[in-house]
């Protein structure tokens, strides 16, 4: 049995003398090791030691944005945004449209995948997108565009009136489930501008009757198709505090919604003042402010804590000659208007009371506009040369003819004879502007500078609502007026202009200048882009051939953003919401 075993019992004994031989070859060790000590852990030098700031969270935290705005919110829903500049902000980002805007105004598809715009001009079909979902997952359709129609053409949902009879002269067809035709009472190139609204669920307001929409519950929850939904709204006894939204998925399942957006969320303070506003922003509780006057974005970004971004608004200043005054009917000779645009240091006035917050303007369309064509036929600064001149006119009036006699044998009165006459007295008048302060020193520059030229001017500076109040009725020799294209995008300005504005439109001027109305009814009517580019670009060299009105100037928008964010570019702008328009790219620098 043990021979059996021989050679297992030769193994066990070569391994014993190898281990033996093993131990006694080691260098000597203590008895017992001293326990190590642990891994030290490796951590970063804190954020002041870098050479550049770190964004406010952390690299592998969620980007939050903290925008902050003057007012407070009423209803997140899109047809009553431009009633309130906090909402249109807000559901600027949770709503879309048929149709969006690029840089410069051109209309680009959103919901829309393409139109087509029928010979007659007078129908639009809409082919629709099919990769779009609603927020809670419902996928987008015609219904949702019919729904929305019906709202606007309702007469009980509290929306304006002009709105409203706008909408109620459109038919909607639906096609099939993702194809509707625009059925148009009359050709209207602006019909495009109609269609940037924000389209309502229809699985929430399908045949819902317009007198639920105003207190909707759907107004403080709503559910869009854009880029982010909302997520909370908190608030205290004095009304919202903030609203917090949250990149939405099923946005980002589409195209344009991966890979952009780095802004996860997006948290909108309210502020009851701009004063308010921005000390948040100074102490870094805020991110972006919109609307910040040029003394503090000089401070501001001197001490390195933001970076401006600056646009248009659109707005225009200017100054208007009342065609319809009896008193100043001179006005409508264009010699009268030539003369004063050219004793008018119109870049001096802009330069010395409104550096950094406008700048002098050429046109009466908004640069940065695709229909904006600079204007070099304005008449030359020249004070002397005016003066001179002025004196000179002579102006042919009617000579009073006797009231006929009414017989049936009357013969027919001949038409009255024009004869060089004294000039009327338009060489005492009143400039006309509202107790801005920055409106009357303008204002007092003018009427220094007119009276130099031998003109007997006044200044009227009056509250906003006395102002107001006499520009619409006309009460009124000169004014200067800020004329605002906002909420529309479109660069028609055919309520200022035409002849056919006054005295129930926006012409309060009573400008009477056949040649620019017709331009302007022609761009109107005609939806080629190409056509109304042209159109426009004659309107406004005639506008300055013919001294309609005397353009001052464009106040500028100034978006202050936290130096630590990039990004962002801001092009042609309709409402201050189109600071977001660039959002797809802003992110934190260094990621």
């Amino acid at each position: 049995m043990l021979r059996g075993l021989k050679w297992q019992l030769l193994l066990l004994t070569l391994a014993i003398i190898l281990l033996g031989g093993a131990i006694l070859l080691q260098p000597g060790q203590p008895e017992e090791a001293p326990p190590q000590p642990p891994t030290p852990t490796v951590t970063p030098a804190p954020a002041a030691a870098l050479p550049t700031p770190l964004p406010p969270q952390a690299m592998d935290s969620p980007v939050v944005f903290r925008e902050g705005v003057v007012g407070q919110v009423q209803r997140l829903n899109p047809l009553y945004a431009d009633l309130n500049p906090v909402d249109r902000d807000i559901t600027r980002l949770i709503f879309e449209g048929l149709v969006t805007t690029n840089a410069y105004g051109e209309y680009q598809p959103l919901l829309a995948a393409e139109w087509l715009i029928a010979s007659n001009q007078l129908e639009y079909v809409f082919r629709l997108r099919q990769d779009v979902l609603w927020q809670d997952g419902l996928p987008f359709t015609a219904a949702d565009v019919a729904a929305t129609v019906a709202l606007l053409q309702s007469t009980d949902s509290a929306l304006p009136e002009d709105l409203v009879a706008f909408w109620r002269t459109v038919e909607l067809e639906v096609l099939d489930e993702y194809t509707v035709r625009f059925r148009l009472a009359q050709p209207l190139a602006a019909f495009l501008d109609y269609l940037r609204v924000g389209i309502l669920p229809a699985h929430v307001f399908g045949g819902l009757p317009g007198s639920l929409l105003p207190g909707h519950p759907f107004n403080l929850s709503p559910i869009g198709t854009g880029p982010y939904q909302l997520e909370a709204i908190t608030g205290d006894d004095t009304g919202v505090t903030s609203v917090s939204l949250r990149a939405a998925p099923a946005f980002r399942q589409r195209p344009e919604g991966r890979g952009s957006y780095a802004m996860e969320r997006l948290v909108f303070r309210m502020f009851r003042s701009q004063e308010d506003a921005l000390a948040a922003l100074r102490a870094g509780e805020i991110d972006g402010l919109g609307g910040v006057d040029a003394t503090t974005v000089t401070d501001l970004e001197q001490a390195g804590i933001i970076h401006t971004h600056l646009s248009l608004a659109p707005i225009l200043g200017v100054v208007l000659f009342n065609w319809e005054s009896a008193h100043t009917a001179a006005f409508r000779d264009q010699r009268v208007r030539q003369a004063l645009i050219a004793g008018t240091d119109r870049m001096g006035l802009v330069n010395r009371h409104l550096s950094g917050k406008a700048v002098a303007a050429d046109s009466p369309l908004i640069p940065g506009s695709w229909a904006y064509r600079q204007v070099d036929a304005w008449p030359a600064y020249d004070p002397v040369v005016v003066r001179e001149s002025l004196g000179a006119i002579t102006f042919a009036r009617p000579t009073p003819t006797p009231e006929p006699t009414l017989t049936p044998a009357a013969e027919e009165t001949p038409e009255p004879t024009l004869t060089p006459t004294e000039p009327p007295p338009i060489y005492d008048f009143g400039l006309l502007c509202s107790d801005d302060p920055l409106h009357v020193a303008v204002m007092t520059d003018l009427a220094s500078q007119w009276s130099q030229l031998g003109l007997d001017v006044r200044l009227e500076a009056v509250p906003l609502q006395e102002f107001y109040r006499r520009l619409e009725e006309g009460d009124f020799d000169v004014a200067l007026v800020e004329l605002s294209l906002s909420p529309r995008v479109d660069p028609d300005p055919y309520a200022f202009w035409h002849q056919g504005q006054y005295p129930d439109g926006q012409n309060y001027a009573g400008i009477n200048d056949r040649r620019s109305s017709e331009l302007l009814e022609r761009a109107r009517r005609d939806p080629n882009g190409i056509h109304r580019a042209e159109y426009y670009a004659e309107f406004q060299q005639v506008f300055a051939s013919r001294t309609l009105a005397m353009p001052l100037y464009y106040p500028v928008y100034a978006y202050a953003v936290s130096a630590r964010f990039e990004g962002i570019e801001i092009g042609y702008m309709s409402t201050p919401a189109d600071r977001f328009f660039s959002l797809a790219g802003w992110r934190p620098v260094g990621r």
